[in-house]
Parts: C-alpha cells; structure tokens; sequence
C-alpha cells in the first residue's frame, strides 16, 4: 500500500529518552502524529509541514557515534516556522514550560533581502534545541 503522505526531502530522526514523554510535549504543541511503531517506540510527527522522527534511545543503536547524554543534539537547533507564534507560547505556558531565549524580532540578511521574524527558542525533554519562528 502507497503512503499518500508527502515527506519532505529532510526529516532529522531524533532519539529521546522516554517516547512518551517526547509524544506527550510535542502533541501540547500542536504536533500531530502522523503515524507510529509502538513496538519499536517510534513516532512520526508532523507541525505545519516541519516533520520530525523521534525514536526512544535503545542500548544498541546502529547509527550511534557516541555516548548519548543529556543534553541531546548538542551543536544543533531546529528552526520550526509556524503561522501563529502565539499560540505556541501560549501551549508553552499552559505546560509551565521555560523559555531559553524569550520572544523577540531579529532580522536576517540574505543575498537581496532583509527577514524580519519573531522567534524564541526552547528545549525539548532531552535538550534539544527548538526555534519557532514566525515571519513578518
């Protein structure tokens, strides 16, 4: 049976912790499951077109090239751009959970423009860093 589900040409895979802590943070944030693999604690989620793969950390893991510790993806951050940035401040809040850079404008130059967006950034339960961001 053919996936009628377009995936986009880069979706990072990241492993966590707990998948049920993981499930449960970003569903609070408007993601949706867009399908899972209970057996091998695995989820597929999906965010106004960002997609994400989140897989439960697992003794032997064949693409492990270290030690995997808190904070996890150290060395990168997922820019996540949505419609509404309020409205995840606001699932944010609704959870208690801490901002690492509050809400601001920052602007970047490309090679003829200038990108006005509003962002913040977060960690996810296992440090992952988060920027959602909203284009002005």
């Amino acid at each position: 049976m053919k996936s009628k589900m377009k995936f986009n040409s880069l979706v990072p895979e990241l492993i966590v912790s707990s998948i049920d802590k993981s499930i449960s943070f970003y569903k609070s944030l408007g993601f949706k499951i867009e399908y899972e693999r209970k057996e091998n604690k695995f989820a597929f989620i999906s965010l106004e077109g960002s997609q994400i793969m989140i897989q439960e950390k697992r003794d032997k893991e064949e693409w492990k090239t270290a030690d995997i510790e808190y904070p996890f993806g150290r060395g990168i951050n997922f820019q996540i751009e949505v419609k509404d940035i309020e409205k995840i401040l606001n699932d944010l809040k609704k959870i208690s959970w801490p901002l690492k850079v509050p809400l601001k404008i920052n602007s970047y130059k490309t090679d003829k423009s200038i990108i006005r967006c509003k962002e913040f950034l977060i960690q996810d339960p296992d440090g992952y860093l988060l920027r959602f961001s909203q284009t002005l």
